[in-house]
C-alpha cells in the first residue's frame, strides 16, 4: 500500500509540476506584460531639434492604450511629423496628438526640420523640398546674401526671382513669416508668377510680408504667389507693382481656389486693357475659394471684371473692405468686379470708372449671387448700367446700401440710396425688417475707432464715422 501510495503520489506532484511549469511560460508570454505593460521610449530626429513629450506619463501601457504626445521645437525647427515603429497616430502631423500603444514595445519619434530662413539662398532651397516646413528668421531685402543672383532685377538673365513651385511641382509645405519682410523681390515671366508659382492643397503660408515687390508675367499673377489651389494663406501682406496681360491679375493671388484670410495688399495693379483680358483685383484676380478678413488700397486698371479686392469671384467673400481706386471696361466695381457667389458684410470707399455694368460696390451680380449687409460710399462713374452700389444685377441684394451724395448716383440697380448723414447713423443698419434675407447688422456704436468692439463684426461711432469692421485698424 505504501509502494502504491507513494508512486501515485509521485505521479500527481510530477503532473502538479508540469501545470506549474506550463502556467509559468504562459505568463511568460502573456501574463506579465498585461501585468506591467509595453515599455513607449520617445525620440527626436534630427538630435537637438526640439522634445518629444508624453503628457499621459504612465509608461509601461497595456496595448490598446491611447497615449497623449507633444513635440516642442527648438529655435530655428519647425516641427513635421510623427513616426512609429509600431501602432496608430490619430493625426501624424499635428504637434500634439493621441497614439495608440501596440501589443509590444514602441518608439515614436518626433521630426523636425531645420528650416531656418536666413538668406536668399535660404528661400531658393525650398523648391527642391516643396512640402517641408520653413519659417523665416529675419528680413530679406536687397543688401542680402543672394540677391543679386537670385532676386534681383538681373537675375537669372533679367527674368528675377523664379517662383517656388510650379503647375507641375506645386507647394505642399508651410512657411512661417514671422511676421518678416521678404522686400525688393524682382519676379518676372509668363504664367504663375510670384514669390510662389503655385500653392497646393496642404501648402500654408502666415504672417509673411512681401513688400515693395515688382511682378510682371502674362497670367495668373500674384505678389505673393500665381495661384494658390486649395492652400491657406493668412496674415499676410503685399505692395508693389503687379502687372499682368491675361487671366487672374491680383495683388496678393492671380488666381484663389483656397483660404486667403487676415490678409491685405496696398499695390498698383495694371493690366493690358484687351478683349481677353478678365479678372483684376486689388488681392485677388480671380476667386474660387474664400476670402475673408481681409482688404485692399491702391489702384488697380483692367479690362474686363475688375474689382478693388476681387476682380471675378466664384467663392465667397465676407468681413471684408477696399479703398482702392478702380479703373476698367465692363463689370467693374469698387469691391467685386463680377460676383456669382456671395459678399457678405463688406464694403468699398475707392473712385469706381468704367463703361458698362459700373458699381460702387459690385459691377455685375450674376444670378446665382447675394450680396447683403453691405455699402460702398465711393463715387462712381460710367456709361451703361451704372449703378451707385451695384451696375448690373441678377442675383439678390439684400440689406445693402450706398452713398448718394459720396457716389454721385441717385440709382442702383439693387440695395438703398441714403443720404452721408444717413450713413452715419446706425439707426440705418440696425432697425431693419427681418423679413426673407433681411436681417439687422451686427453692429453696435462705440465712442471712438480707437475703441473696437470685437464681439461684434460692425462698429460705427454713432453720428461721425461710417460703419467700419471691428478687427481692422482706422
Amino acid at each position: 500500500m505504501n509502494r502504491v501510495f507513494g508512486s501515485r503520489r509521485g505521479y500527481y506532484l510530477a503532473r502538479a509540476s508540469i501545470l506549474l511549469l506550463i502556467t509559468a511560460l504562459i505568463a511568460s508570454i502573456l501574463g506579465c506584460d498585461a501585468t506591467s505593460g509595453y515599455t513607449l521610449t520617445l525620440a527626436v530626429t534630427p538630435s537637438g531639434s526640439g522634445t518629444a513629450i508624453d503628457l499621459t506619463d504612465a509608461s509601461p501601457y497595456a496595448a490598446g492604450t491611447r497615449v497623449t504626445v507633444k513635440a516642442e521645437a527648438n529655435e530655428g525647427y519647425l516641427f513635421a511629423r510623427w513616426e512609429v515603429t509600431e501602432g496608430h497616430f490619430t493625426y501624424p502631423t499635428w504637434p500634439q496628438t493621441t497614439f495608440r500603444m501596440p501589443d509590444q514595445d514602441a518608439t515614436v519619434t518626433a521630426i523636425f526640420v531645420s528650416s531656418a530662413i536666413r538668406t536668399w539662398y535660404d528661400l531658393n532651397a525650398i523648391r527642391y523640398k516643396l512640402d517641408g516646413s520653413y519659417i523665416l528668421m529675419n528680413d530679406l531685402d536687397s543688401s542680402t546674401a543672394g540677391y543679386e543672383e537670385l532676386a534681383g532685377p538681373a537675375a537669372n538673365y533679367g527674368y528675377g526671382w523664379f517662383p517656388i513651385g510650379s503647375n507641375y511641382r506645386r507647394f505642399t509645405g508651410n512657411l512661417d513669416g514671422q511676421g518678416y519682410q521678404i522686400r525688393d523681390l524682382f519676379v518676372g515671366g509668363g504664367e504663375y508668377v510670384g514669390l510662389f508659382g503655385v500653392i497646393d492643397v496642404g501648402g500654408d503660408i502666415v504672417d509673411l510680408a512681401v513688400v515693395n515687390v515688382t511682378a510682371v508675367g502674362a497670367g495668373c499673377v500674384g505678389g505673393l504667389a500665381g495661384s494658390n489651389e486649395g492652400g491657406n494663406i493668412r496674415g499676410s501682406y503685399v505692395s508693389g507693382s503687379i502687372t499682368g496681360e491675361g487671366l487672374g491679375i491680383g495683388g496678393l493671388v492671380g488666381i484663389n481656389d483656397g483660404t486667403v484670410n487676415d490678409s491685405n495688399s496696398t499695390v498698383y495693379v495694371s493690366c493690358s486693357i484687351t478683349g481677353a483680358d478678365e479678372g483684376t483685383g486689388g488681392l485677388i484676380g480671380i476667386n474660387y475659394g474664400t476670402v475673408n478678413d481681409c482688404n485692399s488700397a491702391g489702384s488697380v486698371t483692367g479690362g474686363l471684371l475688375v474689382g478693388g479686392l476681387v476682380g471675378d469671384s466664384y467663392g465667397t467673400i465676407s468681413n471684408s473692405y477696399s479703398g482702392c481706386n478702380v479703373t476698367g471696361m465692363a463689370a467693374i466695381g469698387g469691391l467685386v468686379g463680377y460676383a456669382e457667389d456671395t459678399v457678405l458684410n463688406c464694403y468699398s470707399t475707392g473712385r469706381v470708372t468704367g463703361e458698362v455694368a459700373v458699381g460702387g460696390l459690385v459691377g455685375a451680380n450674376a444670378q446665382e449671387s447675394i450680396v447683403s449687409n453691405s455699402y460702398s460710399i465711393g463715387s462712381v462713374t460710367g456709361d451703361d448700367d451704372v449703378g451707385g452700389l451695384v451696375g448690373e444685377n441678377s442675383g439678390t441684394v439684400t440689406n445693402s446700401f450706398w452713398d448718394i451724395e459720396a457716389s454721385g448716383q441717385a440709382t442702383s440697380d439693387g440695395g438703398t440710396g441714403k443720404t452721408t448723414t444717413e450713413m452715419k447713423n446706425i439707426a440705418t443698419f440696425t432697425d431693419v425688417a427681418t423679413e426673407g434675407l433681411d436681417v439687422p447688422w451686427d453692429m453696435i456704436a462705440v465712442a471712438s475707432s480707437a475703441e473696437r468692439n470685437p464681439s461684434y463684426i460692425w462698429n460705427i461711432v454713432d453720428g461721425l464715422t461710417y460703419p467700419f469692421l471691428s478687427w481692422q485698424s482706422i
